[in-house]
């Protein structure tokens, strides 16, 4: 039979609440029996818990939201990038922007906004360049020495949060082949690391922390 009705009880409804009293031939029903459902079998895509980058991708997910939760209690909307700048500058006065950028593996059209809010929180100082008036170099201040100081017990239970399931021959065979996945593949990057430039005469002294 075919045809159209209401939805039992359904009273007065739009069109778009009739349903098809269409009766299935035999030819239709042995084309119904030849196409079944979909299963998860038959499906062409991946199983994303196969792919390494799936698994990496959901991993960096959680370290972020182990951090904003350690380092919070410490400074407030610090992030990831801006802790790894900071304790950069720290470890190599006098940077510039560009070789910051190449250190940390960031990219160099957006550093400037990282170094632009550390500044702005009074934890880096810009300083003109003694040999390029119109370069700027990088340091830390008091207050980013103190910052850094402050955020070592956290960051470091950050790292133990993140690995507890792991035991300890685990944790430095990942480590170990984290560093070589890393290493092995920083030129297929985007920004792939670059090695900090040596630091040049006098520029230790330029760049020391100066209190505010």
């Amino acid at each position: 039979m075919t045809g159209w009705t209401r939805r039992a009880g359904s009273g007065t409804l739009p069109d778009h609440h009739w349903i098809s009293t269409v009766s299935k031939t035999p030819q239709s029903r042995a084309r119904s029996s030849a196409h079944p459902p979909a299963t998860t079998s038959d499906c062409v895509g991946l199983n994303l818990e196969d792919l390494p980058g799936h698994l990496i991708r959901r991993l960096q997910q959680v370290a972020v939201a182990l951090f904003a939760d350690e380092i919070d209690r410490v400074c407030a909307d610090l992030t990831p990038v801006q802790y790894a700048a900071l304790a950069t500058v720290e470890a190599h006065p006098g940077i510039d922007q560009a070789s910051l950028a190449g250190v940390i593996g960031y990219d160099r059209t957006t550093i400037g906004g990282v170094v632009e809010r550390l500044e702005a929180k009074g934890f880096i100082d810009r300083i003109t360049s003694p040999s390029d008036r119109r370069g700027r170099q990088l340091s830390i201040t008091a207050e980013g020495t103190l910052l850094l100081r402050n955020l070592a017990a956290p960051v470091h239970q950050v790292q133990e949060r993140l690995m507890a399931p792991l035991t300890a021959t685990e944790r430095a065979t990942l480590l170990r082949l984290m560093a070589k996945l890393v290493n092995t593949t920083n030129e297929l990057s985007r920004t792939p690391t670059r090695p900090a430039p040596p630091r040049k005469d006098g520029l230790a002294e330029s760049a020391r922390p100066r209190r505010r």
